[in-house]
């Protein structure tokens, strides 16, 4: 899909780690529009670079390397790391010590701000039925969550102390349309991705903000009132697709932890051995 051109605002040279994930491959296609060049780095298989592009393959856990990456760098779009639940060494080395040198890079290379792809799993062990906003103390709900609630604290810590700003988005669900009744709360549509993502880019000033990445869905478990600043306005809704999610998932076992916890079935994976 072309992307929505929402701001007249050009970024001479954007980052984008973990541009071969999800959601990496699919802001890859709608950035461009948005930078002069479109720098974009990841382990996986990149391809081709297209017009506008470079391709920097470099793992998060190479500090030299991610000192270079950054370069030359006027804002980054961090994607990169761990996205799932997994067993804690290679969280430990993506998610707290990539982020880490990330954000090294970022002070030694004068890199002034970052969007960092955090997770709603910071606070998935509150329940459905409770209504958070952005200062809410996290609850991590796997250690997947903590590593990103390290991040969080990082890039708060990376503000007071060097004044590198960052949108923390709190991603909810990102896919073409929800799976299941708690996505009828999270869901974020790929074309709200793009607006979130280029409102944090863009909005003049963000200290250190945190965000929940969700589209303008009726049932919400989060308030994003206190992020208003950042100038992200929803367009689309998870309602769309609500009586097609409703009939393929008419009940739910009121006893199964996915059913209670915001976090959904990762109150209940791992542990790993």
């Amino acid at each position: 899909m072309p992307a929505l051109h929402c701001t007249s605002l050009r970024i001479p040279r954007l980052l984008l780690t973990g541009a071969a994930g999800g959601l990496g491959r699919e802001l890859r296609s709608r950035l461009k529009a948005y930078c002069d060049v479109l720098r974009i780095s990841d382990i996986a298989e990149l391809g081709a670079a297209a017009p506008g592009e470079e391709l920097r393959p470099v793992a998060l856990q190479d500090k030299a390397g991610m000192i270079d990456l950054l370069h030359g760098v006027d804002a980054v779009v961090h994607l990169g790391g761990i996205s799932t639940e997994q067993p804690w060494e290679p969280i430990l080395q993506a998610n707290i010590v990539g982020v880490y040198h990330l954000y090294e890079a970022a002070r030694l290379q004068g890199v002034r701000r970052i969007v960092f792809a955090s997770s709603n799993h910071v606070t998935g062990f509150y329940r459905q039925h409770e209504v958070i906003d952005t200062e809410a103390p996290v609850r991590p709900d796997s250690l997947y969550g903590v590593s990103k609630a390290f991040g969080e604290n990082l890039a708060r810590y990376y503000f007071d102390r060097f004044g590198i700003e960052t949108v923390a988005l709190r991603i909810g669900s990102s896919f073409p349309e929800p799976k299941d009744r708690r996505m009828l709360a999270t869901w974020l549509s790929y074309d709200d991705l793009e607006r979130l993502v280029v409102a944090s880019l863009t909005a003049p000033v963000v200290g250190f903000t945190v965000i929940y990445g969700m589209s303008d869905n009726r049932t919400s478990w989060w308030d994003n009132t206190k992020a208003r600043h950042i100038g992200y306005r929803p367009q689309d809704s998870a309602d769309t697709f609500r009586a097609a999610v409703e009939a393929r998932q008419p009940q739910i076992d009121p006893n199964d932890p996915a059913a209670v916890f915001q976090g959904g079935v990762f109150v209940r994976t791992g542990p790993f051995e």
